[in-house]
């Protein structure tokens, strides 16, 4: 038996990348699940692939009037629900203060934040009915981690993490476990966006972020020597979709690495040795710091 048998579940953004990896997954596991997604002709192959066990339907989470179709979509078609998956989301592109595009911010924040918001609203009298659920919102470690992110997802990222939270509080008498999953850089298509390249072929485009990780990320800024995958954010959605979690809730999951736990001692190393060899120098009188004699 799977680790969600039985289990009915909707992700949204699942189209691609993460939340494609996720679907798979999860009908692996025995779920039935509602693919949720903009791209039609991709959303509809992916559907096709995994069988009876899925079904998708066109969804523009930023839309409420989709995002209500689609939690009545699942019910519809598979008489329950026991998951929901805010994936759904955009790039992180670079901003500055002075010349931000404010129109821009609300369109990611509509997405990322209001979207889920959305989805928690038509999933949670279903779910409070069955006195059960999970509510998994990816967000990220730039909503944790300054610097690293564009300032309109860095900023909706932290603010899912803390509706997450807010809402869990509440839920939690009604049986409803709410949690959020921060990846790091996930090699995806996604990058592609970012980088302002068309993601034509996308199995080019994940090639190409896992290069660039390797090769930026790994190990100035991520101890653990991997390059991320879809498959490192499905697993952590199938423990939270999973009875396995049951006690779980108001919890952002970070997986990333290590790479939010502080700075990696490969990338600082020199600059350690460097930092105590100025004492040694400095206690030598005559000696200036900075010389080698």
């Amino acid at each position: 038996m799977g680790a969600l048998e039985g289990k009915v579940a909707v992700i949204t953004g699942s189209t691609s990348g993460i939340g494609a990896r996720t679907a798979e997954r999860f009908v692996a596991e025995g779920a039935r699940v509602v693919i949720a997604g903009r791209r039609e002709e991709k959303g509809r192959q992916l559907a096709q692939a995994l069988g009876e066990a899925a079904s998708f339907i066109r969804t523009d989470v930023s839309n409420e009037t989709d995002v209500e179709a689609m939690i009545a979509h699942a019910v519809n078609t598979f008489g329950r629900l026991d998951c929901l998956m805010n994936n759904a989301g955009s790039g992180s592109g670079y901003q500055e203060i002075a010349t931000v595009d404010l129109k821009r911010f609300d369109e990611v924040i509509a997405v990322h934040v209001r979207g889920a918001l959305a989805g928690m609203k038509y999933a949670v009298p279903i779910m409070a009915k069955q006195k059960s659920g999970s509510i998994i919102s990816v967000a990220s470690v730039n909503g944790t981690r300054a610097g690293l992110g564009g300032h309109y997802y860095s900023t909706a990222k932290a603010a899912l993490i803390h509706l997450t939270r807010c809402a869990a509080m509440e839920l939690g008498e009604k049986g409803i476990r709410l949690n959020s999953i921060s990846p790091g850089p996930i090699a995806t298509g996604a990058f592609a966006k970012s980088s302002g390249l068309e993601p034509h072929d996308e199995g080019k485009m994940v090639e190409l972020a896992k290069s660039a990780i390797a090769t930026v990320v790994i190990p100035r800024y991520q101890p653990l020597p991997y390059v991320g995958t879809a498959d490192d954010i499905a697993q952590a959605a199938l423990f939270l979709a999973s009875d396995a979690s049951r006690l779980v809730s108001g919890v952002d999951l970070v997986v990333d690495g290590g790479m939010s736990a502080g700075w990696p001692i490969a990338a600082v190393r020199d600059d350690r040795a460097r930092f105590f060899k100025t004492f040694q120098i400095k206690s030598k009188p005559g000696i200036e710091a900075g010389s080698e004699a």
